[in-house]
C-alpha cells in the first residue's frame, strides 16, 4: 500500500497532518525493531525500503537480508497481535 493511500485513509478518519502520517507508522516500526535488539540494523533499514547508497546496487539487490527480514516480519506480526489481544487500551477523544 502506498504512503498516499494510507495518508488519505487517515484523513478520512479525521486525523490531520499534524496528528498522524503513514511515515509515523514506519518511524514507530523502526524504533521498536531497533530497540528490541533482535535484528541487524541493516536488515531493518532494508525492510523499511531504505535504499543502499549505491543506487545501482539498490535497484538490483532486493533480497539483502531476506531470511532475517522474513523472520522479522513474523516477529512484528506476532508483536502487534499480542498488543491487540492483551494491551490495555486507553480511549482518546475523537479528533474534531
Amino acid at each position: 500500500m502506498c504512503e498516499t493511500a494510507i495518508n488519505r485513509a487517515l484523513r478520512r478518519m479525521g486525523y490531520g497532518k499534524d496528528d498522524m502520517t503513514a511515515h509515523g507508522f514506519r518511524s514507530t516500526a523502526s524504533s521498536l525493531l531497533n530497540e528490541s535488539g533482535k535484528w541487524n540494523p541493516d536488515a531493518i533499514e532494508r525492510a523499511l525500503s531504505h535504499a543502499d547508497i549505491d543506487q545501482v546496487r539498490s535497484a538490483y539487490h532486493r533480497v539483502a537480508y531476506w531470511a532475517e527480514r522474513v523472520e522479522m516480519a513474523q516477529w512484528w506480526s506476532d508483536h502487534l497481535k499480542t498488543l491487540r489481544e492483551s494491551a490495555t487500551v486507553i480511549p482518546f477523544r475523537q479528533p474534531a
